[in-house]
């Protein structure tokens, strides 16, 4: 009797669609926005490159990009939650929108000031949008039908994020990179104690080029707003309106051992892959001599086997506990990181770029595993998982500082700087892999 009930109940649980149809517009409407992070996330990475050559800067001061980019999503993640607790998700979603676009349009004035700063608060105000959509896009669509396949489904929505990723990718290869003005960082140095007038309309006209993409998005992501504000959405159970104590809510996170080791994990990874994506460029110029729009096709490579592996990875989880795979694919980065650190040429840019095959799982599994049987609690909990993203304005400014360094003697051999940078991303792999161990056996 108790065997036939069983069957009977895990037969109901393979059945669960992974999205009921009733809510397919809303759901639709939600994964959108993971391409629209994506976008906006992957057309600013090369912007830490081109921000060094137009307004000729350090690596370190040219990363604060990411510091400043990043840090929205630290700095607003907590009242996201907040506000999303005491309305909706919906609500969330349409503020988040509505800081992206006027963190965007504020690229206007920034160019005209051309002001290093300006752009640095835009970015700060867009991601703190960005903020909000992740807050509000993550719990959501983990919502949005059965418990048993909410990690697949995120993984299924957080596909579509590579999407948007890829786009950006290519908006800032060419119609970026490729539009700047040809004088190289030495060219420039030289008019800036010969002829400063010159290299001031030189630097306007890239600045310039540099705006166009984010004024788009900006109109567009407006365009999304107003879809949105029209469209009706389910609301979920405890969603908006209820009571949230605040205090009791964060001790029993604090004491959740699985989901303070998922927030740390969550910080190494985005960090990682910030790194990885925003140096590409920086090692292909340094250790190559190539040029920074060639150096951005090995980027846009690496997101294609990342949208790819997203899929597979998706496809793998039906099969191989989230655990398990999260742990082998940080394993496998630790080693392709390895041959960027220690292989020359090619070969260690051919790593760094493949690297984003094993990187394409973790950022929904992570969240998916943390959040898993929280209960009312993953509603400020997943704002916890997304101030994590934090780790991702921390990172990149260290890897960079690494950079401006000279190069490392280690006693059997010599490593340039840009390759010993790169130690930072495998320190980060070390600790996927070991919360990776420690949800696999927490799973069997």
């Amino acid at each position: 009797m108790s065997t036939s009930s069983n069957h009977h109940q895990n037969t109901s649980q393979d059945r669960s669609p992974l999205i009921p149809r009733h809510i397919i517009w809303p759901f639709i409407l939600v994964t959108s926005l993971f391409a629209l992070w994506g976008f906006a996330n992957d057309v600013t990475n090369p912007m830490v490159a081109a921000f060094k050559k137009i307004l000729l800067i350090s690596h370190f001061q040219s990363s604060l990009v990411q510091f400043a980019f990043y840090g929205g999503y630290c700095v607003m993640a907590i009242p996201a939650a907040l506000f999303i607790r005491r309305f909706s998700y919906k609500a969330g979603i349409i503020l988040g929108l509505f800081l992206y676009a006027s963190g965007a349009l504020l690229f206007i004035p920034a160019g005209s000031m051309m002001a290093f700063s300006v752009f640095l608060i835009s970015y700060f105000i867009l991601t703190c949008g960005l903020s909000f959509l992740e807050t509000s896009s993550n719990p959501y669509v983990l919502s949005m039908g059965s418990v048993d396949n909410a990690t697949q489904r995120l993984n299924f929505s957080q596909s579509f994020n590579p999407i948007g990723s890829l786009t950006g990718m290519f908006v800032a290869q060419k119609l970026i990179l490729a539009r700047l003005d040809e004088t190289d960082e030495e060219g420039r140095r030289l008019l800036l104690e010969t002829a400063p007038e010159q290299l001031k309309m030189i630097q306007k006209h890239d600045l310039a080029v540099l705006q166009g993409p984010y004024v788009a998005i900006g109109v567009i992501v407006l365009i999304v707003l107003a879809v949105f504000l029209v469209s009706r959405f389910p609301k979920r159970q405890s969603e908006g309106g209820s009571h949230l104590n605040l205090g009791p809510t964060l001790k029993r996170l604090f004491a959740n051992e699985k989901y303070m080791k998922g927030v740390l994990a969550q910080a190494f990874y985005v960090g990682v892959q910030i790194m990885c994506w925003t140096f590409i460029i920086q090692y292909a110029e340094n250790e190559l001599g190539m040029k920074a729009e060639q150096a951005q096709g090995y980027n846009i490579v690496a997101m294609a086997i990342f949208c790819t592996s997203r899929f597979i990875c998706t496809y793998l989880l039906r099969y191989i506990s989230p655990g398990k795979l999260l742990s082998t694919l940080a394993a496998c980065g630790g080693m392709l990181i390895l041959g960027t650190i220690f292989l020359q040429g090619m070969t260690g840019l051919y790593c760094l770029v493949a690297v984003s095959a094993c990187m394409s799982l973790m950022f929904p599994t992570i969240y998916g595993i943390a959040l898993k049987g929280l209960g009312e609690d993953a509603k400020l909990g997943a704002a916890g998982l997304i101030m994590a993203i934090g780790g991702g304005s921390i990172m990149p400014p260290l890897q960079a500082y690494i950079m401006d360094q000279n190069t490392f003697n280690l006693g059997f051999m010599t490593l340039s700087s840009t390759r010993a940078s790169f130690v930072l991303p495998l320190i980060c792999f070390v600790v996927i892999v070991y919360y990776g161990i420690v949800a696999a056996r927490n799973e069997s």
